[in-house]
């Protein structure tokens, strides 16, 4: 999913967010995919502090990437580029290789990156931008709900490589469902997706949402 992401690097800066950032801003303005988003960073951030750093070469469900791998795009593109979207910036592209579980303290600076990324997120202002996308530009809406895929299945990714467990609340989990839902054939064009997998119509919708992404429920 993060090749929709890359767009030309622009200058990294850093995101500064005062620690009263959310009473500032009402959460009523913010859309429902705020909250979803909240959900699905608190538990990715759970599971990330959990895992072993001597097993981090553990396979993960994932047939390309080992559980470093998973744990490295999820700093990218939920920490640093979360955040930078918010601004109008993107990671720059000698980042795509970075180790950063090769940093002490990864897990904990993961956390304060999330922290800082919803929080820029939090300001209404971000959701009525329009954000580039590959070579043209979409609704900021649309990156968060990428972004919370990311989280999403990613961190469940990350939770099946390390022996945890991936639980998200009803309503999250149907936000989720239905961002795979509206993304689902687009991604599987450019092979973001495997093809589906079939589970019972009434299965949960977390399980609805691996499965139709290709991932295999456990």
């Amino acid at each position: 999913m993060s090749r929709f992401f890359k767009t030309a690097p622009r200058p990294v800066r850093t995101v500064v967010v005062m620690n009263d950032t959310n009473d500032r801003n009402d959460p009523s303005e913010l859309p429902e995919l705020y909250g979803a988003l909240r959900a699905c960073a608190a538990e990715t951030v759970r599971v990330l502090r959990g895992i072993d750093p001597a097993a981090l070469d553990a396979p993960t469900p994932s047939a390309e990437w080992d559980l470093r791998a998973v744990v490295n795009h999820l700093v990218l593109w939920t920490a640093h580029n979360f955040a930078l979207r918010a601004e109008g910036g993107s990671v720059p592209a000698e980042w795509y290789e970075r180790d950063f579980t090769a940093d002490p303290g990864w897990a904990e600076a993961y956390a304060q990156q999330v922290d800082k990324a919803l929080a820029a997120w939090s300001d209404p202002s971000v959701w009525e931008r329009e954000m580039p996308m590959g070579d043209s530009a979409v609704p900021a809406a649309a990156i968060a709900g990428m972004i919370l895929l990311e989280f999403a299945l990613h961190g469940w990714e990350a939770a099946q490589g390390s022996g945890q467990t991936y639980t998200l609340d009803d309503a999250t989990a149907t936000a989720v469902l239905g961002q795979v839902e509206q993304w689902a054939q687009m991604f599987r064009e450019y092979s973001g997706f495997a093809d589906p997998i079939a589970v019972p119509a009434d299965a949960p919708p977390f399980t609805r949402a691996l499965a139709l992404s290709g991932r295999a429920p456990r």
